[in-house]
């Protein structure tokens, strides 16, 4: 990370900007996602800014990078992990949804309510939402699922998801574990084996207790 500072007083770095760029979008949308209210956030001065970013639009460029890095990059590569059963690949994508440093559903939130006003972010997010949807039709080709099955299965989950992040679901942590290995089970047509469940839940620092009537192996 460039860090910059002279005879005038620190300039900050181009990673400070970014995250109070996001902090800002997060917070109360793109159109506040500007160069002064981001200077003031950060106390520096609003010439700082042409340090680190040719203008604004550079700006909203880098976050839209970010948001496409971690959400869309993570969610593939979860879809690719290795695993042994199919119950076991898709308790791998459900990491992402219990896992902020793989996606975020905030910014996930923040972006699409962003492209509701910019055909360009629109675009960035329809071509996000193929990505996700072949990878996980893949994921589901690779254990043997036709391809008409691996894509129905593939929007099924996804879109249930989108739902969860659009619609601003609250849900009480327990409550959602508690359904997880009922949503393996429906997904896939496969119920998760214990030992699958347990690794889940134990990376996700959660109770065993939930597991009983799964304990198929």
């Amino acid at each position: 990370m460039e860090q910059i500072s002279n005879d005038s007083g620190w300039r900050g770095s181009p990673e400070g900007w970014l995250e109070a760029a996001y902090d800002l979008l997060l917070e109360s949308g793109v159109d506040t996602v500007r160069i002064s209210p981001l200077a003031k956030k950060l106390g520096l001065s609003r010439t700082s800014f042409y340090w680190f970013f040719k203008d604004r639009e550079e700006l909203l460029a880098a976050l839209v990078t970010r948001w496409r890095d971690k959400n869309t990059g993570n969610l593939v590569k979860q879809a690719e992990a290795y695993a042994e059963t199919v119950a076991e690949a898709m308790l791998n994508v459900f990491d992402c949804w219990l896992d902020k440093s793989l996606f975020d559903s905030q910014f996930e939130f923040a972006v699409r309510s962003w492209a509701l006003q910019s055909p360009d972010i629109l675009a960035e997010v329809q071509k996000a939402d193929q990505t996700r949807l072949d990878a996980l039709s893949q994921m589901f080709v690779r254990f043997g699922y036709d391809e008409g099955s691996a894509d129905v299965r593939a929007r099924t989950i996804y879109l249930v998801q989108i739902g969860y992040i659009s619609m601003q679901t609250s849900e009480d942590l327990a409550d959602r574990m508690k359904r997880i290995p009922g949503y393996v089970e429906i997904f896939t047509g496969k119920a998760p084996r214990k030992r699958e469940l347990d690794r889940f839940f134990a990376r996700h620092g959660h109770s065993a207790g939930l597991r009983k009537r799964f304990d198929n192996g």
